[in-house]
């Protein structure tokens, strides 16, 4: 798949989602498989963008592979600043937020909300290809609600505006991450536009990501929360879509190992105090995804050190051995 000038290493994706997908998750899934990584969501505003927040998002530099930066606003004009602000500190893709479900967001009429006028999102994409020399990507969900399903129109709209490729979550805002992802509207979009498609929603296995590509015709499969402590998954499912054949799930070495790298990697970017309190989120989908129990979680979630949470890793880990527990994804 290519996105302007850019050849991707295969099609499956790292969907950009806020206070997940930083340097540190951006850069292991690109190691495990990823053929692109979306940077998480920078707001249009440039009041905050000296903010340690945004300064932290900005850090296009430290990124592996192709530098997909996206961006968040309802304003044409601030968007296409942020485009081009972005491309001077490294961005090689501007992606444009316009799935994004949640209230924060919506509540300003950004993400989302902005599926509900079409001529609005025309002057966005519009002001943001014209600001930049680099691809422009816009990432939307299927509509507004599920009696508003106008995702081929938006489509259209995008392939009219000069936008080089299109991801679609296959649910609307109405649905937030409920029930299941249809991809019917998918399928409508990829025949309505020559632009490559994405597909997105519950895409959470290379069988289910060899299913949508076959359902949709679509280019490409963006994964999301499934990849959240698992993010083997990227080269699990690039393999299977290669070959049509199967990996075996890491071992419980690899897994360690990943684990302690991801650690030191969020301890080294955010320094010891932040560091220590995100990891939490990340090492509880780790052992989450693995089906042990709550205990470890909790306790690993008390500890206020760098150090005692990797001493804390190794001995689970240990422990596991002990027991003579395997591995399961």
């Amino acid at each position: 798949m290519r996105i302007g000038p850019y050849t991707l290493d295969n099609n499956v994706i790292l969907a950009p989602m806020a206070g997940v997908t930083d340097v540190p998750f951006r850069n292991l899934c690109m190691r495990m498989g990823a053929g692109l990584a979306v940077s998480e969501m920078l707001s249009s505003n440039p009041r905050v963008w000296d903010s340690e927040k945004s300064r932290e998002r900005m850090l296009h530099h430290q990124d592996i592979g192709i530098r997909a930066v996206q961006i968040a606003g309802s304003d044409p004009e601030l968007m296409a600043l942020a485009a081009q602000h972005n491309v001077e500190h490294g961005a090689q893709i501007v992606d444009i937020n316009m799935g994004c479900p949640a209230k924060k967001v919506n509540k300003k009429l950004a993400g989302s909300a902005l599926l509900q006028d079409p001529a609005l999102v025309a002057d966005i994409l519009h002001a943001v290809v014209a600001a930049v020399d680099v691809p422009v990507t816009l990432k939307i969900r299927t509509g507004w609600a599920r009696t508003h399903r106008n995702g081929v129109d938006i489509a259209k709209i995008a392939e009219q505006a000069g936008i080089q490729s299109l991801a679609v979550h296959g649910r609307t805002r109405e649905d937030m991450y409920k029930g299941h992802a249809e991809y019917d509207t998918i399928a409508a979009i990829k025949q309505a536009v020559s632009i490559p498609v994405v597909a997105n929603g519950d895409i959470h296995s290379p069988q289910a990501a060899r299913y949508v590509l076959d359902y949709t015709g679509a280019d490409a499969v963006m994964i999301g929360r499934a990849a959240q402590g698992r993010p083997w998954l990227f080269r699990e499912i690039a393999h299977y879509l290669a070959t049509g054949e199967e990996l075996a799930p890491p071992n419980l070495t690899e897994v360690a190992d990943t684990m302690h790298e991801h650690l030191r990697q969020l301890h080294s970017f955010y320094g010891d105090q932040k560091g220590l309190r995100i990891a939490r989120k990340h090492i509880g989908w780790y052992v989450q995804a693995i089906h042990d129990p709550l205990e470890f979680r909790q306790y690993f979630n008390s500890l206020e050190s760098a150090a005692e949470q990797e001493e804390a890793l190794s001995h689970y880990f240990v422990n596991l051995q002990e027991r003579k527990e395997r591995y399961y994804v």
